[in-house]
């Protein structure tokens, strides 16, 4: 899952005002306990956007994940295909066109039938997208699976990997695809291919995107009216009071009816605030619990979950930024500057590692043997000189009012790696920008940055939705241009055979870490917190929380 898409702008819409500035204080009895049917989760930012289909950022697709269903999903707490709304998949000889057998009985929210012809709507809707829905901004997930839509209308598109759907009768539908591709089904897990309500779809004209590629204005059904077939449903959103509630699905059609009869998510931006929150019971959970009080909390009693490390922080270095930064020594002295190890054990949680390349060794494709740049002063000051650049300044760009599963303090992470740094010589302006929007619009656009660290936490268990998301293409957050290694990624995206397919993301792991677009810096286990009383949640390491099965303890 990537950080949210930058010039994006939350459209001014009346919503649904909910009495909740001290919702749980209204929902605690005189004894202090909360309700055993509401359950009030800390999150650290906001959602961008309502409509799966249109989001990037994690607290859009946790919302997402609760209120709508894709044909296939994720295991429970780990990151294996089983069924969702599909009850089974098979692909044709060619590998091209897969059909989908669909779960019978299901409802949308709306009340309208869920079947093969509503996938067909929704892939449709966004094949056949135009105008500002063809942004990268607008469906960022679209065109990293599929590439391009029906009718490109930028000359930077590729040909849609997506070709057709076909419903052929009510439970089964066949989708077509251009070429054989390692993202099917995989990537048809990720929230962004949620299945909608062809009804709310029309009725609340979901396409119609306004405003300007810097000014996104979102139509009504995506800030108001998300419908699709999950075990809870949109109630409100109270922009003002940065809280969103979902009602349990008491027509949910899958095998188990939420426990739980409300679950509010309360933006708490502040760290310590959410624990504190979390101690007087004014929530009952909270995501991204510092490294810090992972220990105290679990040994207060608190539920304590650990997700598995599947993310990555890197260090991105702009080669457009700086004409320096296109030489490799300048780029192989950045990474041999960082004293990364120190960085782990000091600010990341217990079970950090420092990173050898673009993705957790947890992935089939991940290599043993790549070039490595571990810390050494003297290496660095030596390379410097040979290219040049010892009189170097770098633009740093560090985010601030954010918390992220493998970035758990940005400021204490740009001063230990600003110091490191400048301890080879190299000057170090930073620039603190507020994550949304300004960081996210410097540093993926333009080439008004040198330096910036982010992250990614995966999507699906493939090597390619690390690297290849990254790297498979001229990206402005890289500034690059490398041909035969965007060609090296196209073959391996179209390798069937997975032995095959392996192999080949390890010889493209080991050019990446040869090329050095960036430096990889560490995996982290991020933590996640519930309440004493709280049981029924299991830790996931795509984040796929489900708080269908929460429950408070009798």
């Amino acid at each position: 899952m990537r950080a949210p898409r930058p010039k994006v702008a939350i459209a001014a819409v009346a919503v649904a005002a909910l009495a909740v500035a001290g919702c749980a204080e209204s929902d605690r009895g005189e004894s202090g306990a909360s309700q055993k049917d509401t359950l009030v989760f800390g999150v650290a930012g906001d959602p961008k956007v309502l409509d799966p289909s249109l989001a990037s950022d994690g607290e859009s697709l946790r919302v997402a994940r609760q209120v709508f269903e894709t044909l296939v999903r994720p295991e429970e707490g780990g990151t294996k295909i089983t069924p969702g709304l599909a009850e089974s998949w098979t692909p044709d000889s060619t590998g091209t066109v897969w059909t989908f057998k669909l779960r019978s009985g299901v409802k949308f929210h709306d009340g309208t039938d869920f079947n093969a012809e509503a996938v067909c709507v929704n892939f449709n809707r966004w094949y056949n997208a135009t105008g500002l829905m063809q942004s990268p901004d607008v469906t960022p997930y679209w065109q990293d699976v599929m590439g391009g839509f029906a009718k490109n209308e930028r000359d930077d598109l590729p040909e849609s990997l997506f070709k057709s759907c076909t419903a052929k009768d009510a439970t089964t539908v066949d989708l077509a695809f251009t070429r054989v591709s390692s993202k099917v089904p995989a990537a048809l897990m990720l929230p962004s291919f949620s299945i909608h309500s062809p009804k709310a779809l029309e009725e609340y004209k979901a396409s119609a995107i306004g405003g300007s590629a810097d000014n996104v204005q979102y139509p009504s059904y995506a800030m108001e009216h998300p419908t699709g077939t999950g075990p809870f449903k949109f109630k409100s959103w109270d922009v003002a009071n940065k809280t969103l509630t979902l009602e349990r699905n008491e027509d949910y059609s899958g095998t188990q009816k939420a426990k739980l009869k409300t679950l509010i998510f309360k933006t708490i931006s502040d760290e310590n605030a959410r624990k504190q929150a979390l101690r007087s019971g004014d929530i009952q959970g909270y995501d991204l619990v510092g490294p810090a009080d992972v220990e105290p909390l679990k040994n207060e009693g608190f539920n304590m979950l650990t997700r598995p490390a599947f993310n990555i922080l890197y260090l991105a270095i702009n080669q457009k930024g700086n004409p320096k930064l296109a030489d490799i020594k300048v780029r192989q002295a950045i990474a041999y500057a960082l004293n990364r190890q120190a960085l782990v054990d000091s600010k990341l949680p217990p079970g950090a590692k420092v990173a050898t390349q673009f993705m957790p060794d947890t992935v089939e494709g991940w290599n043993p043997t790549v070039t490595t740049y571990d810390y050494n002063v003297d290496k660095a000051k030596q390379l410097l000189a040979e290219a040049g650049a010892t009189n170097l300044t770098l633009r740093f760009h560090y985010p601030t009012e954010v918390t992220r599963p493998y970035m758990p303090n940005p400021k204490d992470i740009f001063e230990l790696l600003s110091t490191d740094l400048q301890a080879v010589g190299i000057k170090v302006q930073g620039i603190p920008l507020k994550w949304t929007p300004d960081y996210l619009n410097a540093t993926s656009s333009g080439s008004d940055h040198d330096l910036h660290f982010l992250g990614w936490t995966g999507d699906y268990g493939d090597a390619y939705n690390f690297i290849g998301t990254m790297f498979d293409r001229q990206k402005p957050e890289w500034g690059f241009n490398n041909p035969a290694l965007f060609a090296l990624f196209k073959q391996a995206d179209s390798t069937a055979d997975s032995a095959a397919r392996f192999e080949l993301y390890k010889q493209l792991n080991a050019e990446v870490m040869k090329f050095l677009p960036g430096v990889p810096i560490s995996h982290s286990p991020p933590a996640i917190v519930f309440g004493k009383d709280v049981t029924g949640v299991k830790a996931s390491p795509l984040t796929d929380e489900r708080f269908a099965t929460a429950e408070f303890k009798s």
